[in-house]
């Protein structure tokens, strides 16, 4: 049986959903969450910097991953594959 993930893990799927500025819906399927964890999760990381909030043409917002984010998401690598919960990555 496939383990819950954590909300670190959590946090690390929505920052690298983010990662080329994109909307909700598609953060939501690409981390795979419901839109209300969606929402918990994007306003924990816009308020702490790891995400910004962009204003797109249709003035819906785009969210992208920030230097801050990046950095959180590499140490969210680091210590995972240390627990062995993922494989290294090949980069």
């Amino acid at each position: 049986m496939e383990r819950r993930r954590s909300s670190i893990e959590i946090i690390a799927d929505v920052l690298k959903a983010g990662e080329d500025g994109v909307g909700k819906t598609e953060i939501m399927y690409s981390a795979n969450m419901s839109y209300f964890q969606l929402q918990k999760y994007l306003g924990f990381l816009v308020a702490r910097g790891f995400i910004d909030r962009l204003t797109a043409e249709n003035s819906h917002f785009n969210y992208r991953i920030t230097d801050k984010g990046s950095n959180l998401v590499e140490s969210i690598n680091n210590v995972l594959e240390v627990l062995e919960f993922r494989e290294p990555d090949d980069s």
